[in-house]
């Protein structure tokens, strides 16, 4: 479920209240299940997952990052993080003045190599250091290279309507309700049209694409913890695994073996 945006979480402060450069990096692993509740931070944060998934909740809606993706969280944003494969997690605490170019709102970025190679190395570096050094030229290449940074498709988008927050909760719990919309009018409590036209003007997908979508992060979580791909087919609503692994193909531009290669 997204965040309820009337019952904000705390502001917690980086691991260091103070250090030089535009960033602070620190890496911790998380265990399966593992849930960090609503929070925000004074800085922006870029979440890399060197292994495992997590998923990102906000009120705008949700972020799945599996290994080699990175969740950019911009400052001040009210998010909770749920950890489904053990996580291995490094965040960068960015200073907000020092990445205006990224999102004003969360998004889900394919970790270069050498962003990933520089991530590592950022993990080790002091929190003070001399100007001029290599610590500097860390961080610094680290900016730059957040600047090439192409969005993956993976985000959910959450409607505001409470009658479609019905729908998309129930589909986020039990992905492979087969209800189409003209079932959902009766318990929602619209029309099926107005349902449809609601979809469309408060996610900017249809109905049929954000399932399918819902679908497509659902697997992801599983197909990370190594759950098999047939099982994961019927356990998010396809027919046959054939089906499924056309739909993540289409979406991802790779078969689920080969994406988490």
């Amino acid at each position: 479920m997204s965040l309820n945006r009337q019952n904000p979480g705390p502001t917690i402060d980086p691991p260091v209240r103070d250090w030089d450069g535009p960033l602070y990096a620190r890496a911790r692993v998380y265990s399966s299940g593992h849930r960090l509740p609503p929070h925000s931070h004074p800085t922006a944060q870029l979440l890399y997952a060197a292994s495992g998934v997590m998923t990102v909740m906000s009120e705008k809606g949700v972020w799945v990052a599996p290994p080699q993706r990175a969740v950019w969280v911009p400052v001040h944003t009210d998010h909770e993080t749920m950890v489904r494969a053990e996580l291995s997690l490094h965040s960068l605490y960015i200073r907000p003045e020092a990445a205006l170019w990224m999102p004003d709102e969360p998004a889900v970025v394919k970790v270069t190599p050498l962003l990933r190679a520089l991530i590592l190395a950022a993990i080790d570096l002091p929190a003070h250091f001399a100007p001029g050094g290599r610590e500097e030229r860390i961080q610094a290449l680290i900016l730059d290279e957040m600047k090439a940074l192409a969005t993956a498709p993976l985000h959910l988008p959450e409607p505001a309507d409470r009658r479609l927050r019905l729908m998309t909760d129930a589909l986020r719990a039990e992905p492979s309700d087969p209800r189409g919309l003209s079932e959902w009018a009766e318990t929602a409590g619209a029309s099926e049209r107005t349902l449809a036209r609601l979809f469309v003007a408060e996610t900017g997908m249809t109905f049929a694409e954000w399932r399918r979508q819902a679908r497509l992060l659902a697997a992801l979580s599983a197909l990370a913890e190594g759950v098999p791909v047939t099982q994961v087919a019927f356990d998010v609503g396809y027919e046959s695994p054939s089906a499924f692994v056309a739909m993540f193909r289409r979406s991802l531009g790779q078969t689920p073996a080969r994406y988490f290669d």
